[in-house]
């Protein structure tokens, strides 16, 4: 353990990341001493003592739109940023996830410092699209931590920076594993007649904007083909407004709850689930919800969609390399075909155990020795050790 203090530079653009820089210098703590900490971040990386230069949440923007309108100002948190770490002459500089603002800020730090180890958190997803972006990254990243277990092989193969599977926080989450513990339970007891439908729109006031219509026809119709039928709609508080707004009409009403309690509640009482495609789509399938993924893009971003090379956007169908569930987009997204499938996931047909047995096989592949962060600190510990001596 070292007796001076580690000085640690970490830049997390959005909730996701901030809780992975947390979970990782708490156990750069316990596993070697006191850290000091200059950056960017949330509360998870505030209570490891970290004073963040601004609010994060600056950063937790989406679509090609919304970049362009803060654009300016975005620079300049580049900007500010770079030249505080600069000035700070950290040991390692850690970039966490938002690779739109980290992988800038790493480029500027690694002009003026060289010699400066650093490690990229959360691999871009260079194995969906801008392949050539693993090799540019050989200029300024030395490790990449990788939190999804097919990435090492994809970033080898495209040539890209040493990467290592560290493993998922979901995988470790207690809410999560409480989820799945209840759900458990749940599946040993007598099958409630009632079934239990989720509505997942995001937690972007766009991603809601666009799919809670679609949302609400198909549960009409499934209102129309089923009884006994109960819709449960978590959402995030500062989205709660909007949601409420959107629903209020509606002639089929969902029950709504706010706040991560509520979400896990819904998650462990849940048939089936229609979402919104990202993270939630993995948080489903490692909890067991049987689910439809669904997205609808900027009018702007459809014209790039000829350029992504990956075969699905869910993360659940790339872990198991098969399609595990179905991906209902833009044009395919309709409401009567979403009808169609939570009527056969909510009930005991063979689409229902074929997508539990691909989580289940989901489950198995993301499972580490360690728990991520620790691993994760190990990592960026024999990185600087590489970097300071010039071996492992």
């Amino acid at each position: 353990m070292s007796s001076a203090p580690l000085k640690l530079a970490v830049v997390a653009g959005e909730v996701s990341g901030d809780l992975l820089g947390g979970d990782l210098v708490a156990a750069l703590k316990r596993h070697n001493g006191p850290v000091e900490l200059i950056g960017v971040g949330g509360e998870a990386l505030e209570a490891q003592g970290l004073r963040s230069l601004f609010d994060y949440s600056e950063l937790s923007i989406m679509g090609f739109i919304q970049v362009i309108k803060r654009l300016p100002k975005l620079l300049a948190r580049i900007r500010q940023t770079a030249d505080a770490i600069i000035a700070a002459k950290p040991d390692v500089l850690v970039i966490i996830d938002s690779p739109d603002f980290t992988h800038r800020v790493a480029k500027r730090v690694r002009k003026v410092l060289p010699d400066l180890p650093i490690i990229d958190y959360v691999s871009p997803s260079v194995w969906a699209w801008k392949e050539y972006r693993a090799q540019k990254m050989l200029a300024y990243v030395d490790h990449v931590l990788a939190v999804l277990p097919f990435e090492p092989a994809a970033m080898e193969r495209l040539g890209g920076p040493a990467t290592t599977y560290v493993g998922h926080r979901l995988t470790v989450d207690a809410n999560l594993l409480e989820t799945r513990r209840q759900r458990a339970l749940r599946g040993l007891a007598v099958p409630d007649a009632q079934k239990r439908i989720l509505l997942l729109p995001g937690s972007r006031a766009s991603e809601i904007r666009q799919l809670l219509p679609v949302f609400e026809q198909a549960i009409e119709e499934l209102s129309r083909r089923n009884s006994n039928l109960r819709f449960l709609l978590p959402t995030v508080p500062k989205q709660e407004a909007l949601v409420r707004s959107l629903t209020e009409k509606w002639q089929v009403k969902p029950d709504i709850f706010v706040g991560q309690g509520a979400k896990w509640s819904a998650f462990a009482e849940a048939d089936a689930a229609m979402a919104a495609s990202g993270t939630v789509i993995l948080e489903l399938g490692l909890a067991g919800v049987p689910v439809v993924s669904t997205y609808k893009t900027e009018w702007l971003a459809k014209f790039v969609l000829s350029r992504i090379k990956i075969w699905t956007a869910a993360l659940p169908n790339l872990i198991a390399d098969y399609a595990v569930l179905p991906e209902l987009i833009n044009d395919v997204l309709r409401p009567g075909m979403l009808a169609r499938y939570m009527e056969r996931l909510a009930s005991e047909t063979p689409e229902r155990a074929a997508m539990l047995a691909g989580y289940d096989l989901v489950w198995e592949r993301m499972q580490t020795k360690e728990p991520p962060g620790d691993k994760a600190a190990q990592i960026v510990l024999d990185v600087l050790a590489h970097k300071k001596t010039g071996h492992l």
